[in-house]
């Protein structure tokens, strides 16, 4: 009797094990859509980065192209709409301080660099490379010694520039960059050469420069080339007060 019941009770299990697994099966087909769910060994992260920069350019290059469609369409408007001709009048005299236009002057150009390679191994790896405070130290010295307009690696720098370092890498209006990091600034050489010989952070990098290495240069330049700001202006999460 005994066996005879076990023997009901798997001819009753068995189906309901099956049809578990199958609706299971179903649903792992659909949410992969015929892909693999989970890939064997891990993503390579800095195929993942690449990927991710270039379609960061591709959207860079369309934005671009729609804001050059929008000051050429602006532009023909105020020639018959003296709305669009007063707002322009009023903007203009703010497209130069605001880093949205091509500038050129004299000023300085200040290189910050990794050790190079092969540095003594027996020192901290992070006495080796440049840091954010170390970047950020440079552009407050330049700002306060008088620079009117400054870009770093070829990248403008405005009012919502942040300068970010993550890992080896600064991370600057979105796109990433790597040492040597060019500091260019436009204004009064000697004022900003005070401010830098001044600057106790400044110091405490060109105290690192001579002892571990790191590369460390200011020059005097009669003609700094500076391009304008490109990116989004707009801010994402601010907004005006009432």
């Amino acid at each position: 009797m005994p066996a005879a019941n076990d023997a009901r009770r798997w001819r009753v299990l068995v189906p309901v094990v099956c049809l578990a697994a199958g609706v299971v099966f179903a649903v792992s087909a659909r949410d992969s859509s015929g892909t693999v769910l989970r890939v064997p060994g891990g993503t390579n992260l800095a195929d993942t980065v690449r990927a991710a920069e270039k379609r960061a350019a591709a959207a860079d290059h369309v934005a671009t192209s729609l804001q050059r469609q929008v000051e050429r369409a602006t532009r023909q408007a105020a020639g018959g709409n003296g709305a669009v001709a007063r707002a322009q009048g009023r903007v203009t005299p703010l497209i130069g301080p605001s880093g949205l236009q091509a500038v050129s002057g004299p000023g300085l150009e200040v290189v910050l660099d990794d050790a190079p390679a092969g540095a003594d191994s027996g020192v901290d790896p992070n006495q080796l490379v440049v840091h954010q405070s170390d970047l950020q130290s440079v552009v407050n010295a330049l700002w306060a010694g008088g620079a009117e307009a400054m870009a770093i690696s070829g990248e403008r720098i405005v009012a919502t520039s942040a300068v970010r370092c993550v890992g080896p890498t600064l991370l600057l209006n979105g796109q990433v960059f790597s040492p040597p990091y060019r500091v260019m600034a436009i204004g009064p050489a000697r004022p900003m050469l005070a401010r830098l010989a001044a600057s106790p952070g400044v110091q405490l990098f060109e105290e690192a420069a001579s002892y571990y290495g790191l590369g460390y240069t200011v020059e005097t330049k009669t003609k700094v080339d500076l391009p304008a700001y490109n990116r989004p202006i707009t801010l994402a999460y601010a907004r005006a007060g009432k």
